[in-house]
């Protein structure tokens, strides 16, 4: 082959096989080159060839809703005195159990026994925890951040309203005091919402209203309308937007970010089936589904995605305790209703412990009426 043609062929070929092989990337300017990835060591046991499927975690299933059908009533042990118009909370092992009315001793109609009282369900029994300061009745209780607060009511056996913020530390065993209420007042709703202790309505009858020789109605009928909230971590008071309808002897609770109001009594009617919400991204109310049965004295709270509702009393032509058991469901705005109490009552207290509610005293009479009923509400799976 002729020198000049091979030298030709010999220099197309080498610019060919420099075409074809592979180049390295160039890095992005101004970026710095990285440090090549580690190899992959085989698992034993496993080819190296072989890349194993990453592991599945299962997504957890939410508790099944407990169903009405499915609820049942047990009887517990008894308190071991008989009181009505009590208040009861829970931190979530223990039922407390405070204020309220006692039976009668010599010419009184009623007594105030200032016993405040721990429900221990493993060991189905009481134990007096301590004495509250001065006794109350128609009182707001509620726990939180391990103390107990009770809030307001009315003084001894008399209807004279009282501000007083109580606070009993679960941990030290002693009580304090908070900043008053601005608005003293009894028969309360309450509900513990996002850290602060909401109290609407109630009853703000002031010094000397009382009760009729049947113990039937309270003489002057100041239902308001006030809203306050409590913040026990700077103990101040803060006024939000009026519930719409005044009322005393309602129930209240708080769950999915809102304040339920329900039910109550003012100027005569015994049996209002007022359902209000409160939202506090907007200080605004508005109305929710009527309560299936209307009557006040009651006893309500939030527990598993519910609102409950126990007993009650109305007085009047055809006065009554009510043994009706109801509940509203948000998610589906509708009420339904659960098996009966065994004893009808109001002024009554009520708390659940995982999945059962513990309904505890109460008059079984309206008006000045006791008992020691201690009465569980299984709400099953």
């Amino acid at each position: 082959m002729n020198p000049l043609r091979l030298a030709c062929v010999t220099v197309l070929t080498a610019l060919i096989g420099a075409g074809c092989a592979p180049r390295e990337p160039l890095p992005a300017p101004g970026a710095e080159e990285l440090p090549p990835l580690p190899a992959v060591q085989p698992l034993e046991g496993v080819p190296a060839d072989t890349v194993p499927a990453p592991p599945v975690t299962p997504r957890p299933r939410p508790a099944p809703r407990a169903t009405a059908a499915a609820a049942r009533w047990v009887q517990r042990a008894p308190l071991t005195e008989r009181r009505t118009e009590v208040s009861a909370t829970t931190d979530g092992q223990y039922v407390y159990l405070a204020g309220g009315f006692g039976p009668p001793q010599g010419e009184e109609r009623a007594t105030a026994p200032r016993t405040l009282w721990r429900y221990d369900p493993q060991a189905d029994g009481w134990t007096a925890l301590t004495q509250i300061p001065q006794g109350v009745h128609h009182t707001a209780f509620v726990h939180l951040n391990n103390r107990l607060y009770l809030l307001g009511g009315f003084r001894e056996t008399s209807f004279d309203p009282v501000g007083n913020v109580r606070i009993y530390d679960l941990a030290s065993g002693q009580w304090s005091e908070g900043a008053p209420m601005p608005t003293p007042r009894g028969a309360i709703g309450f509900a513990v919402l996002e850290g602060r202790i909401h109290l609407v309505g109630g009853n703000a009858a002031g010094p000397g209203a009382v009760h009729d020789h049947e113990g039937a109605a309270i003489t002057e009928d100041r239902s308001v309308n006030t809203h306050e909230a409590y913040d026990p971590a700077t103990d101040t008071w803060q006024r939000l937007a009026p519930m719409p309808t005044p009322r005393n002897h309602l129930g209240a609770a708080a769950f999915y970010g809102r304040i339920h109001a329900v039910a109550g009594r003012a100027n005569g009617n015994m049996e209002m089936t007022v359902h209000e919400i409160y939202d506090p991204a907007t200080n605004s109310w508005s109305a929710g589904p009527a309560v299936p049965t209307g009557r006040s004295g009651i006893a309500v709270l939030a527990h598993d995605g519910f609102m409950y509702v126990f007993g009650g009393e109305r007085f009047g032509d055809d006065p009554k305790t009510f043994d009706e058991a109801e509940r509203f469901d948000p998610r589906g705005s509708r009420w339904e209703s659960l098996p009966p109490m065994p004893t009808a009552r109001h002024g009554l207290g009520a708390a659940a412990i995982g999945t059962s509610i513990y309904v505890v005293s109460g008059g079984p009479q309206p008006a000045f009426h006791f008992s020691a009923a201690n009465e569980r509400l299984d709400l099953g799976r």
